[in-house]
């Protein structure tokens, strides 16, 4: 039986956060995440509508993150070749 949690963005190696989506899950997120930006890019032009264009990322950035806080590695700080679980 596997108990190991299977995550969906794996840690980076040096620093502070998430690197590349390690699944499918992931890979679909980050799809969804760059499709909607591009979206909103027609529905918000940033020529005439700045605001609302940098309102809608920020709050489509801010789902990006959290979905990354819940289905990623935990965060720490890495130095590499660190065998710390």
């Amino acid at each position: 039986m596997q108990n190991e949690r299977k995550y969906w963005f794996s840690a980076k190696r040096y620093g502070w956060g998430w690197g590349i989506p390690s699944s499918w899950q992931g890979w679909l997120v980050l799809t969804v995440f760059v499709a909607l930006v591009v979206v909103g890019s027609f529905l918000f032009p940033p020529n005439a509508k700045l605001g609302a264009y940098l309102a809608y990322v920020a709050v489509l950035c801010v789902l990006l993150v959290g979905t990354c806080w819940l289905k990623g590695e935990p965060l720490r700080w890495r130095w590499g070749n660190d065998e710390r679980a």
